[in-house]
């Protein structure tokens, strides 16, 4: 499997076996113990799935299921006390996809991960192998198509606008130098006094309705360049 997969459980142990038996299956695992470390992860990374602890130091399993249900459609497994019916209807009427009760036999965990995971890419196609369309926190970028929506709204993007957004979507969390977005971008030697990705930067913001001074998606790192988070 070549997947990217959150797992959230305050107990070492149980996280650490899960970690294993993934990484084993060629995922890469983003592991935390809190809902505030996971919900970061859910921020910052391009995830495939997600697998719940129910009970958390700082919040519950329900109420991150239900943070990442408002912008993200990836899998998510929660993991439910042994017998406790409730937690198991609770956790699919949030949106769950599915749970497994602990203890858990780890084979039994990965063959559901695999199961999920064959769903999300064949109804997905914005998760399949070539990756072409991302979509975070109400925005929808796709590459192939060269379309972009923000909440249901398509933006009317320039191709610079378009690839500018792109590589900054792509590379979330990351600060992009001015430097390298032209150079990518323009595929032209940058110069010092060039200030045409600070003139796109400013119309994209426009177009996407973006406040100067408090964006919410492109914002300034002064002296190092542009992030998304």
């Amino acid at each position: 499997m070549d997947a990217r997969i959150l797992v959230v459980d305050d107990e070492p142990e149980i996280a650490d076996l899960v970690e294993v038996y993934l990484k084993s299956e060629g995922c890469t695992v983003f592991k935390c113990g809190t809902g505030a470390q996971a919900l970061s992860i859910v921020q910052t990374q391009d995830l495939d799935l997600a697998i719940l602890d129910v009970m958390l130091p700082d919040s519950s399993g329900f109420t991150l299921c239900s943070e990442i249900r408002k912008d993200h459609r990836f899998p998510v497994l929660m993991l439910t006390a042994k017998g406790n019916d409730m937690d198991k209807i609770t956790g699919l009427t949030i949106g769950a996809d599915d749970y497994i009760t602990k203890p858990f036999n780890p084979l039994e965990l990965m063959a559901r991960v695999k199961a999920q995971l064959r769903r999300y890419t064949r109804y997905n196609e914005s998760k399949a192998e070539n990756r072409d369309v991302l979509d975070f926190n109400g925005l929808v970028i796709n590459r192939s198509t060269h379309q972009c929506w923000l909440y249901d709204q398509e933006l009317s993007l320039t191709p610079i606008e378009f690839d500018i957004l792109w590589m900054l979507s792509e590379n979330r969390g990351q600060v992009i130098s001015a430097e390298r977005l032209f150079e990518t971008v323009w595929g032209e030697k940058y110069l010092d006094r060039n200030n045409t990705v600070m003139v796109h930067i400013r119309r994209l913001r426009e177009k996407m309705g973006e406040p100067s001074r408090n964006p919410r998606f492109i914002k300034t790192v002064w002296g190092v360049g542009y992030k998304i988070d």
